[in-house]
């Protein structure tokens, strides 16, 4: 039962915290996974409105996608001079191109003759410089006018007025981002805690190993969502596990969630009615057997998270020809998950090392994009080789026909498999969206940010 008394957003499941559980692991947590931040936002009711209305939809992409910053694509999809990556967000379009070793730069998508979309389809490509298909403009990689047929016509157009259009570009951890607010603010203000939290667990030296897009039936945001919380696992995932998972709130932009893997409390499922959560505690061998690693008996006083951690260690160092022995066992076996406003999820694991990022598809509120993109660290001295062209799934596809996912491809399919039926359920409740004040806190600090970008009063 909730104590009444107690002040709003103070409660937490019964059992095992994960500070408990990462101050008593073998291997120590890092100092960024033992901090905790959370502050109880509100409790009211969100509009179902913000997920189906394409009034709403439409202020998203004038105030707050082309105001913000947002993740484009990885520096191994452009690694040489001459390099680019088409980005389409909405109705925009932006051109990354690498115009020198150490330089990027980002541009408008776009003709500055008569406004003609100057590349194609979204992804990466190579050309020494850049023309217009429709009336041949053209410009040097550096965005810099070069050469304009029947100049003789255009007294009035210069390299000063006709060049592209810049964007304001940046990277973290060789995440490349675009910003089109010409505006905009520094990236660093928008990470927030991400480059103190990380340089304990850099994203720079590891690789795309597969990189997976998904068309979902259901608005951008209510698709992120259902990956902010753990308080599915109960049912979607029919799971023990998630009652315990940790929330932090840091900032507008970034939260986070911590969520153990090889331990969980049942002593956390007892406010639980029925007896279908009601499971017994498993036993450590039992714990390990969950895991996907080499099974072996453990000995006596030994846990299967200890266990199972230095086996991982043991086979990545033999993969990957690296040391793993400094790497804490949250690191190496937890699902750690950072939001970073509005779109992007950063996974620092080893285990779980991939990245998320969810976007409307064109102008349709009802559909959009997931893609996973799964990483693994850089074997020792080797540089990052070409990614991998994505793998792309239409609305109707299962994520277990991609065979390089493994055992996620099921879970995926899970987490997806409610996106119609909630959109769907949304465009006829009568009331609004109700969050929890704790395992659903990071959602609510989201729709506050939003609001600020919109320049709505917080309705949250």
């Amino acid at each position: 039962m909730t104590d009444p008394s107690r002040p709003k957003g103070e409660a937490r499941a019964q059992g095992t915290s994960i500070a408990d559980v990462l101050a008593s692991d073998a291997h120590p947590p890092p100092a960024p996974l033992t901090a905790s931040q959370y502050a109880f936002l509100g409790d009211t009711d969100l509009p179902a409105s913000r997920y189906t209305c394409p009034r709403f939809f439409k202020e998203e992409l004038t105030d707050m996608w082309s105001k913000c910053w947002q993740w484009v694509c990885r520096e191994e999809h452009i690694p040489g001079v001459g390099d680019h990556y088409v980005y389409d967000i909405g109705p925009y379009s932006v051109i990354i191109a690498r115009t020198a070793e150490s330089e990027i730069k980002a541009f408008i998508n776009s003709c500055t003759h008569r406004g003609t979309r100057i590349l194609g389809e979204e992804g990466a490509g190579f050309a020494q410089g850049f023309s217009c298909p429709f009336h041949g403009w053209s410009w040097h990689l550096d965005g810099r006018l070069k050469d304009v047929p029947g100049r003789w016509d255009f007294p009035h157009v210069c390299e000063a007025t006709h060049s592209l259009q810049p964007v304001a570009c940046d990277a973290w951890e060789g995440f490349v981002f675009i910003n089109l607010d010409p505006d905009a603010s520094p990236l660093i203000e928008q990470l927030d805690v991400l480059p103190e939290h990380f340089t304990q667990f850099p994203l720079a030296d590891r690789r795309i190993r597969l990189h997976v897009q998904k068309e979902l039936p259901a608005n951008w945001k209510a698709a992120q969502e259902a990956f902010m919380e753990a308080y599915h696992n109960f049912t979607t995932h029919d799971s023990p596990t998630g009652a315990n998972t940790q929330y932090d709130i840091f900032g507008p932009h970034v939260s986070r969630f911590i969520h153990n893997i090889g331990h969980y409390s049942p002593e956390a499922l007892s406010d639980y009615p029925g007896d279908k959560w009601r499971k017994p505690k498993l036993t450590e061998q039992e714990l390990l057997a969950g895991l996907p690693v080499e099974q072996r008996p453990l000995s006596a006083n030994e846990t299967a998270r200890a266990a199972g951690a230095q086996m991982l260690r043991d086979a990545m160092a033999t993969q990957l020809g690296r040391d793993f022995s400094a790497v804490s066992d949250s690191v190496m076996l937890d699902s750690i998950e950072y939001h970073l406003f509005p779109n992007a999820f950063f996974f620092p694991g080893m285990l779980i090392s991939m990245a998320y990022r969810f976007r409307p598809l064109g102008d349709d509120v009802d559909r959009c994009l997931f893609e996973i993109v799964m990483l693994e660290p850089l074997p020792d001295g080797a540089t990052h080789p070409d990614p991998p062209e994505p793998v792309y799934l239409n609305v109707e596809q299962s994520y277990t026909e991609i065979d390089e996912l493994a055992w996620l491809g099921a879970v995926y399919d899970q987490d997806t498999g409610n996106l119609l039926r909630q959109q769907q359920g949304l465009k006829t409740t009568r009331k609004g969206i109700t969050l929890g004040n704790y395992q659903e806190a990071r959602i609510r600090r989201f729709h506050l940010t939003l609001d600020d970008y919109l320049g709505h009063q917080n309705t949250t």
